[in-house]
C-alpha cells in the first residue's frame, strides 16, 4: 500500500491510489439507507471513517495472509493477487479513469508479493541470528512508511491553496441586499445568520478533495443547445457577477438535522449562461458534472424561471474553499444539493432526464427535489435542564424560494402558539425565530412548525429523506427545575 501510494503521487493521480480508488467504489456500491446512516451518524467526518474502516480491514485481512503464507506461500501470494485485482477493477471504474490508473495497484502488489517472499525465507535464515529477522521486518515497516509519506508529499505538489488565495475576486455588477440587523437572533446557542465557510456543512463523495487549477478550468455548456460555449475561469471573473444570500441544503438532512448553512454567494447568472448558448426545445435537464466524475441532474425550467441560479466563484466574500467547490460550483435556490450544487463543475450538459440520468436520481432519489418546508428547535437543546422562569426558545426555519411566513411551536400538547420571526434580506435564506415561555417545573416537549410564502404548514408526519427529502415536526424533550 505503501508503494502504490508513493506511484500514485508521482503520477500526480491521487484517485489512482488504491485505497481511495477501493473506497469510492465502495461508495457507489452502497445501499442508499447505509450512505444516509453514515451521513446522520458521522456527519462531515463520514469520509475519515470509511477511509479507518478500510484500514483496519486491510490490515485484518494482511495479518490473515501473513499467518497464511507461514506455511502455504504461494497462498499468501494468491491472497495479495485478488487484492491487486479488486485495486485495478476500482480503478479502471473511477468516472475518470486512464489507464495509468492501474499501474499504482500492480507496482504495490508486485512489491508486496516480493516483500512477503522475503520475510517469508528470514525465519529460516535467521535460526542463528534473530537480529536479522527483526530488521527485515522493521524494514518493511519503514519502507512502507516512508513510501507513504512520500507519496502523500508528492501528491500536495496538486495543491490549489495557493492559486486559490491569489484569485482576485471582481466587484459584484448587482449586489445583495444588505442583511438586516435583526435577523441574527441575540439568544445564547443560537447559530449564525450567515454560516462561516469553516463551520458549513459538506456531504459529497468526494474520498480526496479535487485539486483543480483556475488556469486549467474551463466550462464546457453543450448538448440540447444551438451555441455550445466553452469558457475559461478569467472569463467567468470578467462577466456580470451577482451576489446573493442563499441557503443552500442537504436532503440527506433529518428532521432537525443541521446539513444547511446560509451563505453569501457570488457568481454569474446561470440563466443567461444558457440562454447565450441556445437551448433548445424539448429540453427539461441540466446534467451537471464534477472534475473528478459527479453527475448532477437540475430540472432546466427551474433555472430559467427568474431566480438566481448562479455559477458560483466565492462564497462569503473569498473565493470558494476548496471543499465547497473550488474555482467553481453551482447554486440554485430551492432545490436539495444533489440537485443544484455541483461542487468542481465543468461540464453543464443541456439535455432531458430521460436520457441521461444522474448519479443519485439513478440510486432512487427523484429528478425534481424542491427543499420542504423545514423547521427546527435550536435552543434549549435536546435534553437540557433549564431553571423555571422566562425561558428563551429559538430556532431556524426555511423553504427556500417561498420564504417563511409564520412559525409556531408548542409546550406538551397545548395550544400553538405564534413565535416571532426575524426580518430576512430575500426569499432564499433561511429564518430565525424567537418565543419567551413562563417555564414551569417538570419535564416537557417542545416543538416546532413552519408555513411558508405559499400558505402550505409543513406536515406533522415524518418521512425518512429517501427520495426527496424528510418531513415531520421537530421536537426536544426538556427539563424545567
Amino acid at each position: 500500500m505503501g508503494i502504490a501510494e508513493l506511484v500514485a503521487g508521482a503520477l500526480g493521480r491521487a484517485t489512482a491510489s488504491p485505497l481511495f480508488a477501493v473506497g469510492a467504489a465502495f461508495i457507489d456500491l452502497t445501499p442508499v439507507w447505509l450512505k444516509d446512516y453514515a451521513i446522520r451518524t458521522f456527519g462531515s467526518s463520514d469520509k475519515l471513517v470509511l477511509l479507518l474502516g478500510l484500514g483496519a480491514g486491510i490490515a485484518v485481512a494482511a495479518l490473515a495472509l501473513g499467518l497464511l503464507a507461514r506455511r502455504w506461500l504461494r497462498w499468501g501470494l494468491a491472497g495479495l493477487a485478488a487484492f491487486g485485482a479488486v485495486g485495478v477493477v476500482a480503478a479502471l471504474t473511477r468516472p475518470t479513469a486512464q489507464i495509468l490508473d492501474v499501474v499504482p495497484t500492480l507496482v504495490g502488489v508486485g512489491s508486496g508479493m516480493v516483500a512477503l517472499a522475503v520475510l517469508h525465507r528470514l525465519p529460516q535464515q535467521a535460526s542463528t541470528d534473530r537480529r536479522r529477522l527483526l530488521l527485515g521486518g522493521a524494514g518493511a515497516v519503514a519502507v512502507a512508511a516512508g513510501s507513504a509519506v512520500g507519496g502523500r508529499f508528492l501528491l500536495g505538489r496538486q495543491d490549489v491553496s495557493a492559486a486559490r488565495k491569489a484569485i482576485r475576486l471582481p466587484a459584484p455588477a448587482d449586489r445583495a441586499l444588505t442583511v438586516p440587523p435583526g435577523a441574527q437572533v441575540r439568544v445564547p446557542g443560537m447559530p449564525s445568520f450567515t454560516t462561516p465557510n469553516a463551520a458549513f456543512y459538506r456531504v459529497d463523495t468526494a474520498l480526496t478533495l479535487p485539486q483543480v487549477d483556475p488556469r486549467d478550468w474551463t466550462l464546457r455548456i453543450h448538448g440540447m443547445v444551438k451555441n455550445p460555449i466553452e469558457l475559461s475561469f478569467d472569463e467567468l471573473l470578467d462577466r456580470a457577477l451577482t451576489e446573493r444570500d442563499i441557503t443552500i441544503s442537504c436532503v440527506s438532512n433529518e428532521v432537525g438535522g443541521t446539513l444547511a448553512g446560509n451563505a453569501r454567494w457570488l457568481g454569474a447568472p446561470l440563466a443567461a449562461l444558457l440562454r447565450e448558448a441556445g437551448v433548445a426545445s424539448g429540453a427539461d435537464q441540466i446534467l451537471s458534472r464534477s472534475s473528478d466524475g459527479m453527475t448532477l441532474s437540475t430540472p432546466l425550467d427551474v433555472v430559467l424561471d427568474g431566480r438566481d441560479a448562479l455559477l458560483a466563484v466565492a462564497m462569503n466574500g473569498e473565493a470558494l474553499p476548496v471543499e465547497h467547490g473550488f474555482p467553481a460550483r453551482l447554486v440554485v435556490p430551492g432545490l436539495y444539493g444533489y440537485v443544484s450544487a455541483t461542487k468542481w463543475v465543468v461540464d453543464l450538459k443541456v439535455t432531458r432526464f430521460a436520457t441521461d440520468p444522474a448519479y443519485w436520481t439513478e440510486r432512487g432519489y427523484a429528478e425534481r427535489a424542491p427543499i420542504k418546508t423545514f423547521s427546527r428547535i435550536d435552543v434549549p437543546k435536546p435534553f437540557a435542564r433549564v431553571k423555571a422562569g422566562r425561558v428563551a426558545v429559538a430556532g431556524t426555519a426555511w423553504a427556500q424560494h417561498r420564504g417563511v411566513d409564520a412559525v409556531e411551536w408548542q409546550v406538551d400538547d397545548g395550544p400553538w402558539r405564534t413565535a416571532r420571526l426575524a426580518p430576512v434580506p430575500g426569499l432564499d435564506t433561511w429564518r430565525q425565530w424567537v418565543a419567551e415561555w413562563n417555564a414551569t417545573p417538570g419535564t416537557h416537549t417542545l416543538r416546532v412548525r413552519a408555513t411558508d410564502g405559499t400558505g402550505t404548514t409543513q406536515p406533522e408526519e415524518r418521512a425518512r429523506p429517501l427520495p426527496d427529502g424528510a418531513t415531520g415536526w421537530h421536537s426536544v424533550v426538556i427539563t424545567i427545575t
